[in-house]
């Protein structure tokens, strides 16, 4: 019997639709099948998508509506992404009477991660792909568990278990999207202190795995920045920043390429291949033919 990998897709600011990671799951799955080569290979990773916009959205849908009355607004679409993204980030943060939506948000990662260890095992290696705001959630979340636990609220304790997974001991991949990370790191001495990807505790599970955090970026998208340079904690934890260039013909030489990174294949066959090089290392794999 194999090892599966535990996947979370956590995605970015704004309301996507509850079936948003569909298509990176497809993607993902498609392209790791046939570079794995192997019978039933798309079951050897096991997907959960984190859809915590269900805490903001009918807010955020009442706060539009309310700014569009009796408004006469240029770049509506481009407008409202923006309106979408601040107000989530607003709403997410701690706030002086507690925090609340903090808690809710991550007691949301904390019920996903909990639904892949049933699926893939306590011991299960977990990839997180986190894009935009989501990247800012993932990060936040797995350094409560690894420096900072008096941080997480009373709903996601109760929402995480003792399990190796659940307690970020087998985070092995990290996939960051047009995150805006790095304006985050304002809010920090010296901009702060990354997650460590891969967890310290990984090879105490699996000796021979070979973690990585890679962070995309198109230049053109104005949220989104490289990491490595913020300082020299960052340097040492991302493996690399990747430019790509997000997006079709309509969106990859404008901001708009910010929502285009999930089925752009400068994304997907990276991640493919990480995902790939792990499944063979806790597995024992050398090469499929």
């Amino acid at each position: 019997m194999t090892q599966k990998i535990a996947i979370a897709v956590i995605h970015g600011a704004g309301t996507p639709k509850e079936n948003f990671a569909d298509e990176i799951i497809t993607h993902i799955t498609k392209a790791f099948a046939k570079k794995l080569s192997m019978k039933n290979a798309e079951r050897e990773l096991v997907f959960e998508p984190v859809f915590w916009s269900s805490v903001f959205e009918p807010e955020q849908t009442e706060l539009w509506k309310r700014l569009q009355e009796n408004s006469d607004l240029n770049y509506s679409r481009l407008r409202r992404f923006v309106i979408e993204f601040l107000a989530d980030a607003i709403a997410y943060q701690p706030t002086a009477l507690g925090n609340q939506n903090y808690d809710k948000v991550h007691s949301l990662v904390a019920t996903s991660i909990n639904k892949l260890k049933e699926k893939a095992g306590a011991q299960a290696p977990l990839c997180v792909i986190s894009q935009s705001l989501g990247s800012i959630i993932a990060s936040n979340y797995f350094y409560d568990l690894q420096f900072k636990r008096e941080n997480m609220g009373l709903e996601t304790v109760k929402c995480t278990s003792n399990s190796p997974i659940e307690q970020c001991e087998t985070l092995t991949l990290f996939y960051t999207m047009g995150s805006p990370m790095a304006l985050w790191t304002l809010r920090y001495i010296n901009f702060g202190s990354p997650i460590t990807v891969p967890s310290p505790m990984i090879s105490k599970f699996y000796p021979a795995i070979q973690g990585e955090w890679l962070n995309f970026y198109d230049k053109d998208d104005v949220l989104a920045f490289p990491l490595k340079g913020i300082n020299e904690a960052y340097e040492q934890a991302v493996t690399k920043d990747v430019s790509v260039n997000a997006g079709g013909l309509l969106t990859s030489w404008n901001p708009l390429s910010h929502q285009n990174y999930d089925s752009d294949a400068e994304v997907i066959t990276p991640i493919v291949d990480g995902l790939v090089r792990t499944w063979k290392a806790i597995n024992r794999v050398e090469s499929y033919s």
